[in-house]
């Protein structure tokens, strides 16, 4: 499962609100939504993230195992 809980945190240290986002960067409030529930996002979405934040993948996202997934 990948989980985007590192982005809110490198947001945090940058200074960066849902707020910029959405209003100086376009970045759609649907996609803070998706983000936020960590549902499947598309990578030039991820990418335009770490562009603005500049920043590396790994601030943004992260995998953890779903152990219901593994059985």
């Amino acid at each position: 499962m990948i989980k985007y809980d590192r982005l809110w945190v490198t947001m945090k240290e940058k200074g960066v609100s849902q707020y910029d986002l959405y209003t100086r960067y376009d970045i759609g409030r649907s996609q803070l939504d998706r983000l936020r529930k960590n549902k499947n996002v598309e990578t030039n979405t991820i990418d335009r993230l770490c562009s603005i934040l500049h920043c590396n993948v790994e601030d943004v996202m992260e995998y953890v195992s779903d152990p219901e997934q593994e059985e």
